[in-house]
């Protein structure tokens, strides 16, 4: 799901703040939907959403006839659609520009984090270019305007005691859950928790669980490498580990892994 590269950032970012890493790359997952960039004109972006109620607020009273007349700004939230499309959303943005630049950056939720560019000055930018100039930077530059905002707005105790429900309240709402967030983190930390350590369990996704389910079907278990950690990946655990005297949890440890492979 994640590049070498968003995952050092985020475990540098984690550390920086004493957070566990699969704490971070949960938030990261969910608020992102699990992409980081969009290629646009050739170039690496970090994902946008225009929201025209912020621009019709933001722009120069002289300006805003224009803004609302080229379908870019209304005073109703939501009454300015987004396209589809990430080329077409900078594209709507760049006419943004042309009419007020710092407006419509301010008018811009940013990557990873989703964070407002309106949150500049609050996040401790000195402009509002110098922030969307972090965003842009790269998957670091897109975090660390997701770890201000986490500290700006207290919330880092929540991703330390991984307290979910809290933490979706603050970031997204008291309405998070009729959206599910608290439940959609908890799902995600779990996964990455056992891809980040090393250690395989329950919910965990991805090529290492591919790897230990083609293992298990080699040691005997009647297994599909789908990469899904799901109760029948657990119960084959369990009677791997039964059958080789270690302790029997579901989980795919380092032990358990290393007597898979010296059994291949």
């Amino acid at each position: 799901m994640f590049d070498a590269e968003t995952r050092a950032a985020a475990a540098a970012a984690a550390a920086r703040n004493g957070w566990e890493t699969a704490a971070l790359l949960a938030v990261i997952e969910i608020e992102s939907g699990g992409k980081v960039f969009a290629i646009v004109d050739g170039r690496q972006e970090p994902l946008i959403r225009f929201e025209g109620h912020y621009f019709d607020k933001r722009v120069p009273a002289a300006k805003r006839p224009a803004a609302r007349a080229a379908g870019l700004a209304d005073p109703k939230a939501g009454a300015v659609k987004n396209p589809a499309s990430q080329a077409a959303r900078w594209t709507m943005l760049n006419r943004a520009i042309e009419i007020d630049a710092n407006a419509a950056l301010e008018s811009v939720s940013w990557g990873v984090g989703q964070v407002m560019g309106s949150h500049w000055d609050w996040l401790g930018y000195a402009s509002v270019t110098a922030m969307v100039n972090t965003a842009r930077s790269g998957a670091a530059g897109q975090i660390e305007l997701m770890e201000r905002y986490i500290d700006k707005a207290g919330l880092s105790k929540a991703v330390s005691r991984r307290d979910w429900p809290a933490f979706a309240r603050g970031y997204n709402g008291p309405d998070y859950k009729r959206h599910g967030y608290d439940t959609k983190l908890a799902s995600a930390y779990r996964r990455h928790a056992g891809q980040v350590s090393g250690v395989l369990r329950l919910g965990a996704r991805g090529d290492a669980v591919k790897e230990l389910q083609t293992l298990l079907a080699g040691a005997g278990h009647a297994l599909t490498a789908d990469g899904d950690f799901g109760p029948k990946t657990a119960a084959a655990v369990r009677a791997f580990q039964r059958a080789a005297g270690l302790t029997v949890d579901g989980i795919a440890g380092p032990a358990t892994l290393s007597a898979l492979r010296n059994q291949a």
